[in-house]
């Protein structure tokens, strides 16, 4: 009988051996969970996500706008910026030097970052910045400086600029793997308007 088996077992298709790939998929799938559980959430506004220059906090881009002209670009970017001024989350923003000599326009923002909102909860701070862009044939510099906060208002009103509560040192732990609980979160919806703007102008000049 012992030798029927194993003979009746050599006949079987290999595919019906040990080795069945059917066996390494759930393998394969559980170690790509373990990978995406280990991502990091905060990993894109660690350390290097806010620039300081000479001291100040500055994001800067430069755009392409193939087979623009500085005037058309300037008056594209004009239009975007006056719609911005008008948009609800804004509260005292305004063009505050348009240039158009030199294609230069700069504004200043007055505006609601909200962090979370409920039912009967509101956090949220009064965010102010300059946005400037440089506008050249081929493309432009879009830069924000001059970034302050407004917290807490409606109990104990706190102000902060930029640079003593978003930088590296101030919002990312030593280790370089987190954000700190609460000046964690203005850095990390900063970065997020700041990419949200960029990518705009981007799309806008394409």
């Amino acid at each position: 009988m012992r030798q029927i088996i194993i003979a009746a077992l050599a006949l079987l298709p290999l595919g019906v051996s040990g080795q069945d790939n059917s066996w390494e998929q759930p393998e394969e799938e559980e170690q790509v969970a373990v990978v995406k559980a280990k991502e990091n959430p905060d990993a894109k506004y660690l350390r290097g996500a806010v620039p300081v220059v000479d001291g100040k906090v500055e994001f800067n881009k430069h755009i392409d706008a193939p087979g623009k002209n500085a005037s058309q670009i300037y008056a594209i970017v004009k239009q975007y910026i006056q719609k911005m001024t008008q948009e609800k989350n804004q509260l005292n923003s305004r063009i505050a030097i348009d240039d158009t000599l030199h294609s230069t326009i700069t504004a200043t923002f007055e505006e609601w970052l909200v962090f979370k909102s409920k039912t009967l909860w509101l956090d949220r701070t009064r965010f102010m910045y300059a946005l400037q862009v440089k506008c050249t044939d081929g493309g432009a510099e879009v830069t924000l400086t001059h970034l302050r906060y407004l917290y807490d208002e409606e109990r104990t009103a706190q102000r902060f600029t930029a640079e003593e509560w978003i930088t590296d040192d101030e919002a990312v732990n030593k280790k370089n793997t987190r954000l700190q609980p609460i000046s964690g979160k203005f850095r990390r919806k900063t970065i997020d308007r700041k990419d949200y703007l960029f990518n705009k102008f981007e799309s806008l000049l394409k």
